[in-house]
């Protein structure tokens, strides 16, 4: 079968364009920028990618209208997003994370990432983290 934009979606048998969602976040660039970033995808379904320079927070998440035949079961009613995506490249042509610059689908695959990003990343300062403010000596 010859698939396009017209009949792709009854072939897709996964329905994966409805099953996670993706939002736009500020460039982390600093180590507490990172640091937040660690603490997001330490959440279960929570990823990090960066795609064409912008980077991204990924919930993997079904949608709650999809059905088990893997049709909308709002479609005459669906959200203006919904009615605007386009099919004429989707994840049924190939995986979403095929053209991703960067993919942090855990902690560990992002602390592994900060690691070399900032060379210091393991010394933190010694206030850093602590909540104690420090006491004066009195003389």
């Amino acid at each position: 079968m010859n698939h396009t934009p017209e009949n792709k979606c009854a072939s897709c048998k996964g329905a994966t364009c409805c099953t996670y969602i993706t939002q736009p976040i500020s460039t982390p660039r600093t180590k507490k920028d990172f640091s937040n970033l660690l603490w997001q995808v330490s959440h279960r379904g929570v990823h990090a990618f960066r795609d064409e320079g912008t980077w991204y927070l990924l919930f993997d998440s079904r949608c709650t209208h999809l059905q088990a035949d893997g049709r909308c079961g709002i479609y005459d009613t669906r959200p203006h997003i919904c009615r605007k995506h386009s099919n004429d490249y989707c994840e049924f042509d190939a995986p979403r994370e095929e053209g991703f610059e960067l993919h942090f689908q855990n902690y560990d695959e992002l602390l592994e990432y900060c690691k070399k990003k900032f060379k210091h990343w393991d010394k933190a300062k010694s206030s850093e983290g602590s909540g104690k403010k420090g006491k004066k000596k009195k003389h």
